[in-house]
């Protein structure tokens, strides 16, 4: 594996200022315009990804993961719609969320609870960031909120039969980058923390995650605790992950750490929306 820099920081993270400009010239667009736009045609695209991932993997009778994130929740209203049209039947959902479970609810998906179900058939999820080749997934890193799991959204991934992730193509990459969150003992999250600064030598910080807001890299006077009860560190690359695979495998030998939000070696589908149209990637090859 390539060095991967970390650096543990025991001190505030300093937050770049931009000047602000006016932008009242005559024939001249708003700098959020593009933005907006953007964002439209991404959901646009997503929708189209959510669609097809209904359409080519869910059948009637089927129990079925109900994943979190933007293309989640689309997913999970197109497929309340083919319920309602009759298109679909007996279909029965397991939230990964609460926000899931709360979508799944408006548009009429019959829920059940995880592990209570019957084997799950399909199981579709948002990832943060998705590698190229083997299709290595990072999960976790939203907000997350009261009562919900990383350990049982990335356990209800694991164990369908069949998995798809829902990505954009800016998440569909060689390098990945940004964070991974990591479940940790709470009663000695420093040494642990300390433990991963030494291991992996490099430049990144490890923040432990607060309940709300921001708290600085202790998690302030109100850390992230689960409904398992860890904390949740949150590894913060500042330069691209040359293997996720071997990150995992190298924080799965700390002591403390309980789990990550890397998920690897499970066969599954990318679904990639791009403005070219949806992208259809599949590992199982390299299983």
């Amino acid at each position: 594996m390539g060095t991967v820099l970390l650096h543990f920081s025991t001190t505030g993270r300093s937050i770049p200022s931009f000047p602000l400009k006016s932008y009242s010239g005559r024939g001249r667009k708003h700098p959020f315009a593009k933005t907006a736009v953007s964002c439209v045609l991404e959901s646009s695209h997503l929708f189209e990804a959510a669609r097809q991932t209904v359409d080519t993997h869910i059948k009637s009778g089927m129990v079925v993961g109900l994943g979190s994130g933007r293309a989640s929740c689309l997913v999970i209203q197109y497929l309340g719609r083919q319920l309602r049209e009759g298109i679909l039947t007996d279909i029965l959902g397991i939230p990964m969320s609460v926000s899931s479970a709360s979508e799944a609810a408006k548009a009429g998906i019959p829920l059940d609870q995880y592990p209570n179900s019957l084997q799950i058939d399909f199981a579709f999820d948002d990832a943060d960031v998705l590698e190229e080749g083997a299709l290595t997934a990072v999960i976790g890193r939203r907000k997350l909120e009261a009562g919900e799991s990383i350990i049982q959204e990335k356990s209800i991934v694991k164990s369908a039969s069949k998995l798809a992730f829902i990505v954009s193509a800016r998440q569909y990459t060689k390098n990945p980058d940004g964070s991974i969150p990591v479940l940790v003992d709470t009663v000695n999250w420093m040494e642990t923390a300390e433990e991963i600064d030494d291991l992996f030598l490099g430049d990144a910080e490890v923040w432990r995650r607060p309940a709300w807001g921001y708290a600085g890299p202790t998690g302030g006077d109100f850390p992230l605790v689960t409904k398992e009860g860890h904390n949740v560190l949150d590894l913060i690359f500042t330069s691209p992950i040359q293997s996720l695979i071997q990150v995992a495998e190298s924080l799965d030998e700390i002591d403390g750490v309980v789990d990550h939000g890397v998920v690897s070696g499970v066969p599954c589908t990318a679904v990639i929306a791009s403005e070219e149209g949806v992208q259809i990637v599949d590992n199982v090859y390299q299983m």
